[in-house]
């Protein structure tokens, strides 16, 4: 039986916890590619696609001559095939394996659309548990394939796809679970994700036990065995219900209060505008009513004085909680969109010919390549690490903030009072989201830079770089939706974004194959063109600066306001 709120609420470090750890070796594996290709490849997936090289003749001087039939001394090369494991490899094999990897990122990613809207009406419960049994599946069915790879390797298309889907069904639902952690959703957030994106890291440690002799299939027997353990870990603690925001619910309050039994379901933040409002109403008596009011109570209404408040006061803020249209259709969403789209594009882009990439550094050395894809996956755990900055600093001095209205109570209860003024907690964390995404494009094109330089020993700060950029791209991008949008379109809103920028992303699949075609394996260009591409990341800080000047005018002239309403009150008091 599902646990309820209150019980969940009380578990929510041991979720949080075995969330991280799930996320880190169940959820985007995918992003660990370059060491999967390898493992692969030494089982013969597609090796079936390669054939041996035949003899070729060339003359002795080294030139083909097709003009005329003139005899010339002639001499015999033959090209030493390549084989991983007794299996021949190819530009074929990768081109097919490729593909089946950006099947698989492309359902990492665009599957977030479905499963936001479906985790904010149902919550997340439903999802994790189809999600781990997805991943098993996933598992089982490439040992499967691994068995007799020249007949099956079309499972792979078919296991990475559910690979994906499992593994951002467990990413996704994760990201709710900050919401029982208060003024630390973002920090939270950005943890979850950081786990997200280190998991990067799962692969190239599965390499390290296959290169020690481990059978491949009896590695993710065990794997798919590890995910039923998530499956029965979300079956018994987490709830059925969605886990609502801080500002939609306060636990405390909510248990504290709820022997008062009021009929409108107020916690939290509003059950203090209530009492706000209703000690307003009994302390200056009939004076205040307003006409709505008097015809309320002119018509024979059994109301009391609060419900009447309550009725005519607290009605709901539309402009406070857009509707999800009006959400979609707003720039910051639309800007977030484009800095998400080219932003993918360069770090799938990467991950998916960074083996190609590197060969065509060495020289088609693969003793380097496995050496620097090891380097690689490792260094995938900084994400763990670094994610959370961007949570920080999505977080900043958020605890010294306050809302609004409060903000313009205090002012004018004590005009006398020098103290320091509190800073506004929206402002606060629009110019928070600022910091962060110009912080995190600033390193993109400094991680674009770095792969135009073709030097081996740099290229071990471009992992660096890649990685960071990933981790923080997508904290940085789920504390901006928090905080500016409602929480219960979190799901919906990410799930759009993610949407988009997967569709964006499938470009990585003819980049790589004008790579190595006419670029003949150079990726010079096409990394000139994303660099350029990534300027565009700039645009979303520049408009979120204009946002919080209109912000601040709109929040001074609501305390004009408020000085107003409150010099009117005492003149009709008096």
């Amino acid at each position: 039986m599902a646990p309820t709120l209150a019980t969940a609420h009380r578990r929510r470090w041991w979720m949080a916890c075995t969330a991280v750890v799930e996320n880190l070796f169940f959820s985007a594996v995918l992003l660990g590619w370059a060491s999967l290709l390898l493992m692969l490849q030494s089982e013969g997936f597609y090796s079936y696609l390669c054939h041996p090289p035949e003899n070729v003749t060339i003359p002795a001087n080294g030139n083909l001559s097709t003009g005329n039939l003139t005899t010339v001394h002639e001499e015999l090369v033959y090209e030493e095939p390549v084989r991983v494991n007794g299996w021949l490899t190819c530009k074929e094999q990768d081109e097919m394996l490729n593909l089946a990897f950006t099947v698989g990122s492309f359902l990492l990613s665009a599957i977030t659309l479905p499963l936001g809207i479906v985790m904010d009406k149902y919550g997340p419960r439903k999802l994790r548990l189809l999600g781990s049994a997805s991943f098993s599946v996933s598992c089982v069915m490439i040992a499967y394939g691994a068995s007799n790879p020249d007949s099956l390797s079309v499972l792979i298309f078919f296991a990475l796809a559910l690979n994906g889907f499992g593994g951002m069904c467990m990413t996704f639902t994760s990201l709710t679970l900050p919401n029982m952690f208060g003024d630390l959703r973002s920090t939270f957030i950005a943890l979850m994700i950081g786990s997200y994106a280190s998991s990067a890291v799962t692969f190239p440690g599965i390499k390290v036990i296959y290169d020690f002799g481990v059978s491949f299939i009896l590695i993710l027997l065990v794997w798919a065995c590890c995910a039923g353990l998530v499956f029965f870990n979300c079956f018994f603690n987490w709830p059925l219900e969605p886990f609502p925001g801080p500002e939609d619910m306060d636990y405390t309050v909510k248990i504290k209060f709820s022997w008062l039994g009021f009929d409108h379901k107020i916690t939290g933040k509003q059950f203090y505008k209530q009492v706000t409002t209703v000690g307003r109403r009994l302390s200056v008596g009939g004076s205040m009513k307003n006409h709505k009011e008097m015809a309320a109570l002119q018509d024979g209404n059994k109301l009391c004085l609060s419900t009447v408040d309550l009725e005519v006061k607290c009605q709901p803020d539309m402009a406070a909680s857009p509707s999800f249209m009006q959400s979609v259709f707003s720039p910051i969403l639309l800007l977030s969109l484009i800095t998400m789209c080219m932003t993918q594009l360069r770090l799938i882009f990467y991950m998916g010919a960074m083996n190609n990439i590197l060969q065509f550094m060495v020289d088609g050395d693969l003793g380097t390549v496995n050496l620097y894809t090891s380097i690689f996956g490792v260094l995938q755990l900084l994400c763990l690490v670094t994610a959370p900055v961007i949570g920080y600093i999505m977080d900043w001095k958020l605890k010294e903030c306050t809302d609004g209205s409060e903000d313009a109570e205090e002012k004018d209860a004590s005009p006398g009072d020098k103290k320091k003024k509190p800073r506004d907690r929206q402002i606060q964390k629009v110019v928070n989201a600022t910091r962060a995404f110009a912080f995190t494009n600033v390193l993109l094109v400094a991680f674009g830079v770095t792969c135009l330089i073709p030097n081996l020993p740099l290229q071990i700060l471009s992992f660096i770089l890649h990685t960071v950029v990933r981790g923080f791209i997508h904290s940085a991008m789920g504390g901006l939706y928090a905080a500016v949008y409602p929480s219960t379109q979190f799901g919906s809103l990410t799930g759009l974004q993610s949407l988009v920028s997967a569709l964006f992303a499938l470009l990585q699949q003819p980049l790589f194959l004008v790579m190595m075609g006419p670029l003949e394996g150079d990726p010079l260009w096409v990394n000139v063109g994303l660099l350029g591409l990534s300027m565009l990341g700039f645009c979303l800080p520049i408009y979120l600066i204009c946002y919080k000047r209109r912000l601040e005018r709109e929040r001074r002239q609501q305390l004009d306001d408020a000085k107003l309403f409150l010099k009117s009150d005492s003149e009709a008091f008096v």
